[in-house]
């Protein structure tokens, strides 16, 4: 278990990570999530021990993290750190050999994840030769040779398209069902939302939201209702609790303050004509983390 107690950091003046504390368990999948200079790899390289922070505690299964545990490590960040000039095997067995690996295991455990990623044919292919795509599945790998057992993703689906982003949840999940706990951040709300069990939202290095998915889901107020029937907008936008109706396809979107506006808006619909469609969801996550997050910016 990863446990980040009370860390602070500051750069001179300016404090990046504010008092923040969480912890990831054995097995789980967790969101550390902001826009851009909120704390987030400030916090990864605190964790990490890259950078010193000026307050708190971080350990790993009790551990201080040091030299001694970083094998059981790994980490992709968010700007690419492949050594271009050397070809995948190369980089595969330099990173390996950082984490204390034999050469032999490395290739062993390259092959295995070239093929599982579709790529064996790149292995003697120089990093600058390939996608920007492929690039990140290297980069990936290397992060995995090691079968971590604290494994932080920063942005690690950037530059891939939808088939390829569902080929690293594959592996992430199976990292988390051999009790690995992984730490992931994304710009992308529908990919933290499917598959992140608790979650930290920071603003200007403060966590602003805290706690398990479905509880900030369920917690949260505002619900939509997906609509397909002969109504009309004006109609909608009328009745009470409603905030907004939007059009998405075939089907409307009514923002409802609550879920006791939900029967209001039923009690019109039934009255209408070819009623296909009426379903009542939570907010999604990004709509969440827009509302809370952007609220306090404007402050």
């Amino acid at each position: 278990m990863l446990k980040v107690e009370n860390i602070t950091k500051y750069y001179g003046d300016n404090l990046a990570v504010d008092n923040l504390s969480f912890e990831v368990n054995d097995g789980e999948i967790f969101g550390l999530l902001g826009v851009n200079g909120a704390g987030k790899t400030t916090t990864f390289r605190m964790i990490l021990g890259l950078i010193d922070k000026n307050n708190g505690t971080i350990t790993l299964d009790g551990k201080k993290i040091d030299y001694s545990i970083t094998d059981e490590i790994g980490f992709l960040t968010e700007e690419r750190s492949l050594l271009l000039k050397l070809t995948v095997k190369e980089q595969a067995i330099y990173y390996g050999t950082l984490k204390g690996m034999k050469e032999k295991e490395i290739l062993e455990k390259l092959d295995y994840y070239l093929d599982k990623f579709k790529i064996s044919e790149y292995k003697d292919r120089k990093i600058k030769e390939l996608s920007k795509g492929n690039q990140q599945k290297i980069q990936f790998i290397c992060a995995i040779l090691n079968d971590p057992k604290l494994l932080i993703l920063d942005e690690p689906f950037s530059g891939l398209d939808p088939l390829n982003v569902e080929d690293f949840m594959k592996v992430i999940r199976e990292f988390k069902d051999k009790g690995s706990s992984i730490i992931f951040s994304s710009h992308r709300m529908e990919h933290v939302e499917l598959f992140c069990e608790k979650l930290v939202i920071l603003v200007k290095g403060k966590s602003v939201l805290s706690g398990s998915l479905k509880e900030i889901k369920k917690n949260y107020q505002k619900k939509n209702i997906l609509i397909e029937a002969d109504v009309e907008k004006d109609e909608l936008k009328k009745i009470k609790g409603v905030e907004s109706v939007l059009e998405n396809g075939s089907e409307l979107v009514v923002k409802v303050e609550n879920d006791k506006y939900v029967k209001n808006v039923f009690d019109y619909v039934k009255k209408c004509d070819n009623v296909l469609k009426f379903a009542v969801e939570d907010a999604s996550l990004n709509e969440i983390f827009v509302e809370t997050v952007g609220g306090l910016y404007e402050e």
